[in-house]
Order: C-alpha cells, then structure tokens, then sequence
C-alpha cells in the first residue's frame, strides 16, 4: 500500500496488526491495533450519527492524547465482526460532567479503547476515528463537525476550523444537540 492514491478510497495503509479491513460506499471497518477486535459501522445515517473532537479532560486522559475523535453510531448499527469477548470494560461517574456512568471497551490483548458508551446517550456507542481502518474516511465520511469541551483544550492547540465550537458537552442529557450561542 505504499505507493496507494490517498486521494482515492479506500486508503487502508498497514498500520497496526490487522490486515482485513475494508471500507464500501455505506459500511467500513475498525480494528484494535492487534486485530483482535474489529467492527462494523455505517459511514452515514441513519446509522452514522454525528462526528465530534472533545477536549474534555476525560477524553484527554483516556487517550494519552490532548483530545479525542470520535464517532457516534447507532448500536443498531454497530457490528461485532470478532473479538467480543477480548473486550474488557471499565465504568465510572465521579468525572463526567454530567455525572451519568461512562463505560469503556478496550481491547484486553493491546489496549485499544475501540468505543464508550454512556448512560446519558442509550442505543449509541462512541467509536475513535482512529480505529478506522480506510484512512480516507477520517478526511471525508469521518470529519468532526463539532468540537466541544473547547474550554479544557490546551492553550497551545488551535481549534478546529471550520466546525460548531462549544465550550462543553454538544449534547444535553437527552441526547439533543445544542448550542451555547
């Protein structure tokens, strides 16, 4: 895949374990960096719910990162392809801003978080952009259209251009969408 066209979907370099991912016009692949795991998602709605950076410090923490991107996909649209049963999880409330319980699956051969799914969001799971396995999906399909939590972003990182900026979550608890403005 060296010489692939990024310009062209599919771009699915080596990266990571896995080498089965595949990507078509409505569904595509993520995997865990050792392929133990990997999903199904659709790559629009109704099934592809929404796109989003958050720099929360939660998202920070958990990614060792300065921010995380995400997807969010209906569960009735999310599918287990292998690995299940390596999924490990771990649950907590006491730092979610809205104090509902937060649940992570993580691959428990090499660590990945593969998705979260929140009490305040039900029959919704939040995927990392990064597990997809067609790079050319986190420029186009994939691209956050939100980015929240924008007053826990670290001083020396720009903003996002060109998506909604929202100082904290971009959902209420009822799972709509709001804006500060």
């Amino acid at each position: 895949m060296a010489d692939a066209d990024k310009s062209k979907p599919p771009y699915i370099p080596l990266a990571g374990c896995a080498d089965d991912g595949w990507s078509k016009e409505d569904e595509a692949t993520a995997a865990c960096f050792c392929g133990a795991v990997q999903l199904a998602f659709p790559t629009q709605g109704p099934g592809l719910v929404d796109t989003f950076i958050c720099n929360c410090t939660d998202c920070r923490k958990i990614t060792a990162s300065m921010f995380a991107s995400n997807f969010t996909v209906a569960d009735t649209h999310l599918k287990h392809l292998r690995g299940r049963d390596n999924l490990k999880t771990f649950s907590q409330s006491r730092t979610i801003a809205s104090g509902n319980t937060m649940t992570n699956y993580f691959c428990s051969t090499c660590g990945t978080l593969m998705y979260r799914v929140g009490s305040a969001f039900p029959g919704q799971s939040i995927l990392r952009i990064g597990t997809v396995d067609d790079f050319h999906l986190h420029e186009t399909k994939l691209r956050p259209r939100v980015e929240q939590f924008t007053k826990d972003r670290v001083g020396w990182l720009c903003g996002l251009e060109g998506v909604q900026q929202v100082e904290r979550s971009a959902y209420t608890e009822r799972g709509e969408r709001y804006c500060k403005d």
